[in-house]
């Protein structure tokens, strides 16, 4: 996750490097499908892979799609946009997490 978030900043600050483009497109990719992934614990291994390598998949093209059809695609735009979308997804596992730990310390 380290190489994704370097991506991220190297793109997001317009270096020059030639790693940035291997890097952000691997933070494309990863972000999405590690939130997706942390959401479907109930997966088996391989399925779970499968299915949170699909969603990330689905996640950049329906942001590149609707960025496009409202005519605001940036680069930087587009990177934000995925970082957002993973967050709110990390977020609300983290959130159904904590409730669950909640109404068991509860004894409920």
């Amino acid at each position: 996750m380290t190489i994704g978030a370097v991506g991220a900043v190297l793109a997001l600050t317009g270096s020059g490097s030639p790693l940035r483009g291997p890097f952000a497109l691997f933070f494309l990719f990863s972000a999405p499908a590690s939130a997706i992934a942390a959401a479907l614990r109930g997966l088996d291994p391989y399925g779970r892979v499968l299915a949170s390598v699909a969603g990330a998949v689905v996640v950049d093209m329906l942001v590149a799609q609707g960025m496009l059809a409202v005519h605001r695609w940036t680069v930087d735009g587009g990177i934000v946009a995925v970082a957002v979308i993973s967050g709110l997804t990390a977020l609300s596992v983290f959130v159904r997490h904590m409730r669950r730990r909640r109404t068991a310390d509860k004894g409920v």
